[in-house]
């Protein structure tokens, strides 16, 4: 059996929250292989369905994100499973929204749900990364991950939720390269097409300045006293 964890906080409060991306990937799962409906136990939510044939658990700890391992931890216990059985989703600040990676074993990167699951099931259990960008700034780091998606969030988050759902049977069979390749071309369709790139405008001048066809520098006279004086300069050369 594989154990499915999907870290965030429970409530309503936290519910469209960036930190709760693992739930909500969790949630879509269930919803598109028609998982049996959630129930409580082992400190959290439960619901278990068959993905390509391997049964399948999926959990999302009550406990609050700090202290996810205690739940994933007694399911693990429970069902007799390996670090080796269990997949971990969760946010990830150092990746680009929308990216996902996984990978087994490694540090928590600073994620205080990964720090406690560590401690209670090992190490050596796969990570999928899912990715919601860094405000850029650390004192906005708290502010941004319990914070809600933006409603333009919404255009890549759908889909990659989406796609997570619909290749879960890459995730039971461990093609995690596969995996990854068709998230990344989910999302990689909602992103618009890069504006043409313009000819730089010279400064002090405008588009439709600098599109005139350019003038030559001096028209020589061809009578008059600056005629004239010009021929006794250079020489009357036709």
């Amino acid at each position: 059996m594989l154990l499915i964890a999907g870290l965030g906080n429970p409530g309503p409060k936290h519910e469209d929250n960036r930190h709760n991306v693992g739930f909500m990937a969790a949630d879509e799962i269930a919803r598109r292989h028609s998982f049996a409906p959630w129930s409580k136990k082992f400190q959290g939510l439960i619901a278990e369905g068959r993905i390509a044939g391997q049964k399948v658990l999926l959990i999302k700890p009550q406990t609050f994100m700090n202290l996810s391992g205690q739940s994933v931890g007694e399911a693990m216990r429970f069902h007799k499973l390996s670090p080796a059985d269990l997949l971990v989703m969760y946010d990830e600040l150092d990746l680009a929204p929308g990216k996902v990676r996984i990978k087994t074993g490694g540090g928590a990167g600073g994620h205080n749900g990964i720090r406690s699951i560590d401690a209670h099931c090992g190490k050596e259990y796969r990570r999928m990364r899912i990715g919601i960008g860094h405000p850029g700034v650390k004192e906005m780091v708290t502010h941004h991950v319990l914070g809600d998606f933006a409603k333009s969030d919404r255009e890549w988050l759908e889909p990659l939720l989406e796609a997570i759902a619909d290749n879960a049977d890459k995730l039971v069979a461990g093609d995690n390269n596969g995996f990854m390749n068709k998230t990344s071309l989910a999302v990689q369709g909602t992103e618009e097409p890069a504006p043409k790139a313009e000819r730089p405008v010279a400064p002090g001048k405008s588009h439709i300045r600098q599109a005139r066809p350019r003038q030559n520098a001096m028209q020589v006279p061809e009578t008059g006293p600056m005629a004239a004086m010009l021929k006794k300069l250079f020489g009357d050369k036709g």
